[in-house]
């Protein structure tokens, strides 16, 4: 016992270690509040942090990405809860004490408040994220994620929405459309951009060179091709080895009208029919997702899938 009595006392004979007991034996805090609070870096307060829980003053537990910290005084012995109370008067009385106190409580102010913004708003977040930011904002999130280096084309690209989107991040882009009046709709969208190259061209004949991209897109395209399987070739011939082709298009359905009313030749694709023609045209099925319904959406469902070259 008194071997464990001079380590206590020599783990409680540093001021941060009693700070940071202090604040801690008033609130479950994560290392981040408690640099806020004792103003000090973090490499400090989790050097001292080290110690603390190497001799069993102090647990943490994860809550999402922070590592809270409290004390353990649930486990602690009579002998270590009177020297601690004993310090913990001691610290009580010093100006910096006071200090601390002053700044956990605007802290624990702020959490409070944002806690409360957070429940309070949680089930119309999405809502005030499109009114506040946009619509678009998750999708320039991961458009950044792409390399600097990487080259992609949009194929079938109408009004090309994706490649205004990826343009500023990635080497080159490439927009390809048969329709001549949808091409200029997107050089009027993009204009201004100097990495992108528009291509008219059949999708069955791309005038693109082999192995070049690192990335292809067919969104929304199948309904209007006959010849899926020819498409599908031309897709892998143009992409480098072992890279992808994201393919987001119609869940079969029942709505006959757009035959007519857009020029649709097939009612959605399956699964099944997806692979078969996959397989032919050198592609591979990586992933395939049903995706969730969007409630202002007056469409069929969707699909997404992820097809990459052997």
């Amino acid at each position: 016992m008194m071997n464990s009595s001079l380590e206590w006392l020599q783990t409680l004979a540093d001021p941060t270690r009693v700070r940071l007991l202090a604040i801690l034996n008033r609130e479950e805090l994560s290392v981040g509040e408690m640099c806020a609070v004792l103003q000090l870096p973090q490499s400090t307060v989790s050097r001292h942090l080290k110690v603390l829980s190497g001799d069993g003053w102090v647990g943490n537990r994860r809550e999402g990405t922070n590592q809270l910290y409290s004390l353990t005084e649930g486990d602690w012995s009579l002998d270590r809860q009177q020297l601690w109370s004993w310090v913990s008067k001691q610290q009580e009385t010093s100006a910096t004490s006071t200090q601390d106190l002053s700044r956990l409580g605007q802290i624990l102010t702020e959490r409070s408040r944002s806690e409360a913004f957070f429940s309070s708003a949680a089930e119309q977040w999405d809502r005030m994220r499109i009114e506040l930011f946009g619509s678009q904002l998750d999708a320039f999130v991961l458009a950044a994620t792409l390399g600097a280096d990487a080259k992609v084309v949009e194929l079938g690209c109408g009004s090309a929405p994706l490649a205004q989107l990826v343009a500023p991040y990635v080497q080159q882009v490439v927009a390809v459309d048969n329709s001549s009046a949808m091409l200029t709709a997107a050089k009027q969208r993009l204009n201004g951009l100097e990495n992108i190259r528009f291509v008219q061209s059949h999708l069955t004949e791309l005038p693109l060179e082999d192995c070049h991209f690192d990335a292809a897109w067919l969104v929304l395209v199948l309904p209007y091709i006959h010849n899926p399987i020819e498409v599908l070739a031309e897709s892998c011939r143009v992409l480098k080895p072992g890279k992808s082709l994201v393919l987001v298009d119609l869940l079969p359905h029942d709505r006959a009208a757009y035959r007519q009313e857009m020029g649709h030749v097939r009612l959605g694709t399956d699964r099944h029919e997806l692979e078969s023609w996959l397989a032919q045209a050198g592609l591979g099925l990586s992933k395939y997702i049903p995706l969730p319904p969007d409630r202002t959406a007056k469409g069929p469902a969707l699909f997404a899938a992820v097809c990459q070259r052997h």
